[in-house]
């Protein structure tokens, strides 16, 4: 396996109980996320996977300590799911918590947008 380059650009400024931190793993950009996502921090997860200046974009949300989704990530990955596609590129949810994703299959968003059970199996494609 190739040598994983990673670009820490830091954490995002945002209220609430959302930490977001993005890197960059062999040219897939990589979300972290840790904390809830819900209305109130929607809007920091939206600016997260905001793409629109990269080419071809590839990112993978790394899930492992999100402890609560609504229905607001959800709207939220799938718009950014279907952005990141029209632009060639694609968007990968990695290591879903058993209560994020529950979320997911009751919505159906795991047939829609690709989950991986680890960051790394979301890495390798």
């Amino acid at each position: 396996m190739a040598e994983a380059e990673m670009i820490n650009t830091g954490p995002t400024e945002q209220p609430g109980p959302l930490s977001v931190v993005s890197t960059t793993v062999n040219g897939i950009r990589v979300v972290t996320l840790a904390g809830e996502i819900d209305h109130h921090t929607g809007g920091t997860l939206r600016q997260a996977l905001d793409a629109s200046s990269t080419p071809r974009p590839r990112v993978v949300v790394d899930l492992r300590q999100v402890t609560f989704m609504d229905s607001s990530g959800i709207n939220v990955f799938i718009t950014a799911h279907r952005t990141l596609s029209e632009a060639g590129g694609w968007l990968r949810l990695a290591a879903p918590g058993a209560a994020v994703m529950r979320t997911l299959n009751i919505v159906g968003v795991d047939t829609l947008i690709d989950c991986r059970e680890t960051l790394q199996q979301a890495l390798d494609g």
